[in-house]
């Protein structure tokens, strides 16, 4: 599986992240597992043309020790389709520096 990790979090960087992420992200029903939608600018054509396979998504998963978001592009409605795969150079952009903003805006030093 292709990601992009930060690693070596401080305690009080999990406990930050955590309360930013339930605040500001779907809850998957999983502890510390969430969800990024991938904003609509970003979709390739047949992952905007599929409709009934939105919303598609990144995968973020929070521990103590690092944060973690899958380059995997997922439908939040299907197990599989062709509109799902690795992410393009410009969606892997886009979902690292949503991340890095996250950093930013809570003062994270990663």
């Amino acid at each position: 599986m292709k990601q992009y990790v930060v690693d070596e979090l401080r305690p009080g960087d999990y406990d930050r992240l955590k309360e930013y992420l339930n605040e500001n992200l779907e809850f998957t029903g999983f502890d510390d597992l969430y969800r990024i939608p991938i904003d609509e600018a970003m979709l390739t054509s047949t992952q905007a043309s599929h409709n009934h396979c939105k919303p598609l998504y990144f995968t973020l998963i929070l521990t103590p020790e690092s944060l973690t978001c899958e380059l995997l592009v997922r439908t939040g409605t299907r197990i599989k389709c062709n509109c799902m795969g690795y992410a393009t150079i410009s969606q892997r952009n886009w979902v690292v520096e949503w991340v890095d903003n996250v950093f930013r805006e809570l003062d994270i030093i990663a």
